[in-house]
């Protein structure tokens, strides 16, 4: 029964897994589009 309580009970790590996966999902974002800019200019 614990187990079924624990989401419930404490939002601040799923908050956190949310916001850690978000930033990561921008950088990783970030970084292609600056990739990509990089290539554009070479040519």
């Amino acid at each position: 029964m614990d187990f079924l309580n624990f989401p419930l009970v404490s939002w601040v790590n799923g908050t956190v897994m949310i916001g850690v996966f978000a930033v990561v999902v921008i950088g990783l974002i970030a970084a292609i589009f600056l990739l990509i800019n990089s290539d554009k200019k070479v040519k």
